[in-house]
This record gives structure tokens, C-alpha cells and sequence, in this order.
């Protein structure tokens, strides 16, 4: 009888549910043994763990969207593998660059959970209140992302078997099932993918150079400064605003015109209803629906009330999401439970592709974090609050009890839509602890303030790191990864991922900033602001607007009546309009080339190159955007030497300021729709692969 080999195509059954008695054999079976863990996946994942660290922490705080770090990492693997192997090398196996994902993907992670939190201290001043400073600041954030995605590692595993055996071809998984095309493809072709990603990196770091850092173009177009418009924008003050920056356009393309466009009718809504509306009244009457608005601007109505209505419509909508999922969470639960308290067959498997790190091994890591979260609560936040041990245990309790129960919530949701409301799920818990805290004697003060914050920040990152563990089972399941390595390797990845989205976090506090009253190039940390509002109003001693609150909740019930996300509405309500203005654009971007062809084949292909043209814009324009900050740190007055305008002595420029600004404006439109054409251009340049009647067909994973 012949050894078993690893195959080079996926199974018939991959995408499909089983029949009655059928079972999946995965492209390297589990009798086969391939390099997994080496120096080279190790090296490699290192790497674009610190790279896509630093620029998903980046654009997250930016715009509020982070980065789907797995499919352009996966790209990357691809192009190195060809490389390696034009170089005389051997190629990678499909499990190193599963390896690679393990160790990578943990930026994406801890980028995800972090920004929506730890921002908060800068917009709050918690840190000069309290005076944490320096190496103390470092380590008070570095440890929230750290214990939160350790925990979503430990709380997950359980549930592996569940999300990707029993329920195999149930579940669609869209962002798993395109990295493991990528994967399997790249197995057997060129590097030409990467190729692709490379050259539109470089054009997003070239385009977001020109406009961030030699002001070739201003980075938002807004009819705020078009003379013509004087009385529409400044009367009725409903300003249309675009921001035109590279990696907006490549995030609108991936998300799809649905969401996009769901958020962009929330932004509508705020910016040509609510603030309309409200222009014609005196401060005075505006005070009496917040007393906390500063000026009748419309960017000053548009935070003190819109971006509260929003902020009532994320927790609603946190809460529907909950309670949808209740049914799924139960069952997850029983099946967890029933692996935990089974014979050892059900955790100490001989097969090398059903093996996750063993109970008694996942019980004491959790009893180390929850110790070291202890120990962190007490001493490091409850220090000087009265009661510090009762409200210690409590909130330990609180993190350990929601992360829990919203594990199961962030994996489904990931598995069915590549999506979670991490945002909203995170907010609910501040809420929810705020409220358990005040009743057990949390004092309203800024180390109040803190210690919610921190119990947000671990439920945060575990609920992100479930979600983009669930995506790495996955994969493994299909391709024949070893689940116990994948966990190590995202467990001790989450180490170097939490000390650079920590030391992106405050580099960016210390350069551009949070808070747009201060800098108004500051960066928008939309998450971040929310949590803060939130923090504000409940623990902080601020008057809460419950009528703003309220309308957002209402509107969000009806919105989700209507059979419409919620929560991505009313985060369209919450965030600037010209963060969503340039998604819906890169949105229909993508829809007009999938549609371009009824050739179903041809309109994947121009699909997926319209993605990898996307992942490079997106990853080109947020490192330059870091860059930038970077250069911005150490000497403004030398990044302002760049301006190409400047350096041009344009004459308009120098004679006529405004004249100069009115055109800087123009040529920003100009230059984000022409990045439009050559996205359009070059994914309508793909050719349609030819047709493998071996090969199954891959579910559409259109948005």
C-alpha cells in the first residue's frame, strides 16, 4: 500500500458539506509530515508581524477600519516562496506559510483590539492626571492587549473542532476561503501575485507621499472651500467632505459596496439631516441637548450630538448582535463542554491534524493570566481607590465572564461575514462595567475611568484575537496544519505584536495626536473616542445626554427592523464623512469591475487582482502615513521643507493664499479619481485562469 502524499489541489469537499459518513482529507493528510515550524516561517512571520503592526495600528486609528492582514500576508508568503525557489532554494510548504499566518496575523490582532481602547487614556489625559508616564505607560498598555488576546487564544481552542469539523461547509468563512485559494494556489504558480501587491505598494506610498508630506494635494476635498458654496456649507453648514488618501480607496474596495454604503447613509444622515436641521439654533439652545458643545460650527454640532447618536446606536446595536447570537453561543458552549469533560481521546488525539494544546496545559496558562491580571488591576490601577482588592476580583470577573461569553460571538461572526462588532461588543462591556463598578463603590475619577477602560481593553483583544484565530483553524483544517502549533505560535506572537501597536500608539500620541481641537491633523481613533465619550459620561462625573443616546438606540432598532447592520450604521453616524465618503467611492470601484463582464470566471479574476491592487494601497499609504509621523516627531519645520508647492515657489501660492488652497483642494479630487481609474484600469487587466474540472469551485466571497 503507497504511502499517502500531499496533494496539490483542494479536495472536491472542501467548500461542501459531508454526506453521512464522508470525511475530509486535507491537501497534506495527517500521516504525511513537511517542514511547519522553521527558521525561514519564523524570520518571515517576525517580520510582517512588525510591519503589519505598525500599519494596521496606523489605519485603524485613521479611520476606524483595520486590516485584513491575513490575505495580503499570505501574498507575500506566495512571492517568497517563487523567489526562494527561482534563487536554486526549495519553495515553502503550504504549512510554513500557515506558520508564517500564525505568527503574522497576531498584528492585525492586537491592532484590532487595542486601538478601539487604549487611545482613550490620550484622549481622556488619564495619563497626565494620574501621572503614568514613560516605561510605567508603556507597560499599562502593553499588558491589556497581551492578557486579552492570550485569554481569546485559550477561550477559542475548545471551540475549534465545533466552528471547523461539525459545522464544515455550514459556515462560509469568506477572508478564509480567499487566503486559502491564495495559498493553494501560489503552492503551484509564480509569484506573479505578489508582483501585483508590490507594485501597488509602492504606488500607495508614492501617491499618500505627494499629498501627506509634499502637499502636492490636499488629503480632503471638502465643498467647505468652494466659494460658490459659501451659503450651503456655512448657513445650512451641510459640507460634503472626501478624504483622498490611498489606502481609503483600497479599504472601500475590499469592504464592498454593502457596508459601505451602510456606513456611508449614517454619515448622510449626521451631515445633510441632523446638522442641517440644527444650524439654524443659538448655542444656547444646542447646549440643551449637550451641554458639553463648544461652538455652532458644523464640525463642533456634528461632535457634540450626531457622534453621540452614534454612540447610543453602537451599543444597541452590540446588544442585538448578542442577543442573535445567543442560540449559537449556547450551542458552542455544550459542544466546549463536552470535549472538556470527555475521555482523553477527544483532547489527546493521535491524529497531527485534530491535536490542540491540552486542557490541563490551556487551564494553567489561564490561571497564570488571570493571576498576572490580578496583580495588574490591584496594583498597577486600584492602587489608590478605596477598596482596591473587592474591585479588583470584580473586574477580573467581568473581563474573564464577557470575554468568554463574546468569544463565541467574534468567531461566528467572522466565519459568516469576515466581519465582528468588536467596537460595539466593547463598548456594551464598558457600560456594563461601569455600571457593576459604580454599584460595588468605583469612585468617579479618572483612576475610575482607567480601571474601566482596562477591563474594555482585555475583553477587546480577546474578542479580536478569537476572531482572527477561528480564520488560522480554518485554513489549517483545510490545508492539514497542526492546530497545537498554530495556537503556540499565535499565543507567543501576541509578545512582539503587543510591544509595537503599544509603542505605535503612543509615538502617534506624541506626534499627531487624538484629539482634533488640539491638532486638527490629529488622528481620528473613532473606537477610541467612543469608549472615551462613553467613560466620560459614566464614570467620569460628566452629564450623560441620555436623549442623544436614546435616539441612537431607536434608530438602530429600526435600522436592524429593516433587515440593515446596525452597527455599521450607526458607526457611519460616528465617524467624519470623509473617512466613509472615499470607502463607498472604493466600494463602487469594485462593484463596476466584478460587473464589468457576465463572465463569472473573468469577473473572479478581475476580483481577486482588485484585491491585491487594494491590500498594497492600503498597507503603501499606512506606513507612509507612519513615516510621516515619524518625520513630523523629530522636525516639523523639515517635513514642511518637502511641500513640492514651496519648493516650486508656485506663484499663486505666494500672491494669493486662498487661490492656492482652492486648488490644492481641486487637485486632491483630481487625484483620488484618477487612482480610482487606475485601479479600475488594472484589475480590468486580469485575464480568467483556465478552468480545472479537478479543482472545486470556490464559494463567491463578494461583500
Amino acid at each position: 500500500m503507497s504511502e499517502p502524499a500531499v496533494s496539490s489541489r483542494l479536495p472536491e469537499n472542501a467548500y461542501r458539506e459531508l454526506k453521512p459518513g464522508e470525511s475530509y482529507v486535507p491537501m497534506v493528510p495527517p500521516q504525511v509530515t513537511v517542514p511547519e515550524v522553521t527558521m525561514r516561517s519564523i524570520v518571515f512571520g517576525i517580520a510582517m508581524n512588525i510591519l503589519f503592526s505598525m500599519a494596521a495600528t496606523y489605519l485603524a486609528l485613521k479611520v476606524g477600519q483595520g486590516i485584513e492582514t491575513a490575505i495580503p500576508i499570505s501574498i507575500l508568503s506566495v512571492g517568497l516562496s517563487g523567489l526562494l525557489l527561482r534563487m536554486g532554494r526549495r519553495a515553502s510548504s503550504l504549512l510554513e506559510n500557515i506558520n508564517i499566518l500564525a505568527i503574522s496575523t497576531t498584528s492585525g490582532i492586537v491592532a484590532g483590539g487595542t486601538v478601539f481602547t487604549m487611545p482613550a487614556i490620550y484622549v481622556l489625559k488619564l495619563h497626565e492626571k494620574l501621572s503614568i508616564s514613560g516605561g510605567r505607560l508603556f507597560f499599562l498598555i502593553f499588558l491589556v492587549p497581551l492578557l486579552g488576546a492570550v485569554l481569546g487564544a485559550i477561550f477559542l481552542v475548545p471551540f475549534r473542532r465545533y466552528f471547523v469539523r461539525e459545522m464544515h461547509g455550514k459556515l462560509p468563512f469568506p477572508e478564509a476561503t480567499a487566503t486559502n485559494e491564495i495559498l493553494v494556489t501560489g503552492a503551484t504558480h509564480s509569484g506573479g501575485q505578489a508582483v501585483v501587491l508590490v507594485y501597488s505598494f509602492l504606488i500607495g506610498m508614492v501617491y499618500n507621499w505627494l499629498s501627506g508630506a509634499m502637499r502636492l494635494f490636499h488629503e480632503n476635498f471638502t465643498t467647505a472651500a468652494i466659494g460658490k458654496l459659501h451659503r450651503l456649507t456655512h448657513e445650512f453648514k451641510a459640507v460634503f467632505s472626501l478624504g483622498t488618501g490611498a489606502e481609503l480607496l483600497g479599504l472601500g474596495f475590499i469592504i464592498g459596496l454593502k457596508y459601505a454604503s451602510i456606513i456611508c447613509a449614517g454619515s448622510f444622515l449626521s451631515w445633510f439631516v441632523i446638522i442641517p436641521l440644527l444650524a439654524p439654533l443659538s448655542l444656547e439652545n444646542l447646549q440643551l441637548l449637550n451641554p458639553d458643545i463648544a461652538g455652532t460650527d458644523a464640525h463642533q454640532i456634528f461632535r457634540a450630538i450626531p457622534r453621540n447618536i452614534g454612540i447610543g446606536g453602537i451599543f444597541a446595536a452590540g446588544l442585538i448582535s448578542i442577543f442573535k447570537m445567543s442560540g449559537v453561543i449556547a450551542t458552542a458552549l455544550r459542544q466546549a463542554l463536552g470535549g472538556l469533560f470527555a475521555s482523553q481521546s477527544g483532547t489527546a488525539s493521535s491524529d497531527r491534524t485534530d491535536q490542540d494544546i491540552n486542557y490541563p496545559a490551556l487551564f494553567g496558562i489561564g490561571i497564570i493570566v488571570t493571576i498576572v491580571m490580578l496583580f495588574y488591576f490591584r496594583f498597577g490601577v486600584m492602587a489608590d481607590i478605596e477598596n482596591p482588592w473587592r474591585l479588583t476580583f470584580i473586574s477580573v470577573a467581568l473581563a474573564l465572564s464577557v470575554a468568554f461569553l463574546f468569544t463565541t460571538v467574534s468567531a461566528w461572526a467572522i466565519a459568516m461575514i469576515s466581519v465582528t462588532p468588536i467596537s460595539g461588543m466593547t463598548v456594551t462591556t464598558i457600560i456594563i462595567t461601569a455600571v457593576v463598578l459604580l454599584a460595588a463603590g468605583l469612585p468617579k475619577s479618572d483612576a475610575g475611568m482607567l480601571a474601566t477602560l482596562l477591563v474594555g481593553g482585555v475583553v477587546a483583544s480577546a474578542l479580536s484575537m478569537a476572531g482572527t484565530l477561528v480564520t488560522e483553524f480554518k485554513l489549517g483544517f483545510w490545508i492539514g496544519a497542526s492546530p497545537r502549533k498554530i495556537q503556540y505560535s499565535a499565543i507567543i506572537a501576541c509578545v512582539l505584536a503587543s510591544a509595537f501597536v503599544t509603542g505605535t500608539i503612543m509615538f502617534l500620541a506624541r506626534t499627531k495626536g487624538y484629539d482634533p481641537v488640539i491638532n486638527p491633523e490629529a488622528l481620528a481613533a473613532p473606537q477610541a473616542n467612543v469608549m472615551a465619550s462613553a467613560l466620560q459620561s459614566f464614570v467620569g462625573g460628566g452629564q450623560v445626554p441620555w436623549l442623544l443616546y436614546i435616539t441612537g438606540i431607536v434608530i438602530a432598532i429600526l435600522i436592524s427592523m429593516l433587515g440593515i447592520s446596525g452597527l455599521a450604521f450607526s458607526l457611519g453616524m460616528y465617524l467624519p464623512i470623509e473617512l466613509n465618503t472615499p470607502i463607498l467611492v472604493g466600494a463602487i470601484v469594485a462593484a463596476m469591475v466584478k460587473r464589468k463582464t457576465t463572465d463569472a470566471n473573468l469577473s473572479k479574476a478581475r476580483g481577486d487582482k482588485g484585491i491585491l491592487i487594494a491590500s498594497g494601497l492600503i498597507a503603501g499609504g499606512a506606513i507612509i502615513g507612519v513615516i510621516i509621523s515619524g518625520l513630523t516627531a523629530f522636525d516639523d519645520e523639515y517635513l514642511k521643507s518637502f511641500g513640492l508647492m514651496e519648493w516650486l515657489q508656485y506663484p499663486s501660492h505666494l500672491a494669493n493664499p486662498e487661490s492656492y488652497e482652492g486648488m490644492s483642494n481641486w487637485l486632491g479630487l483630481i487625484a483620488f479619481l484618477g487612482l480610482c481609474l487606475y485601479a479600475f484600469w488594472d484589475a480590468n487587466r486580469a485575464k480568467a485562469a483556465p478552468l480545472d474540472p479537478d479543482r472545486p469551485p470556490a464559494p463567491m466571497t463578494g461583500h
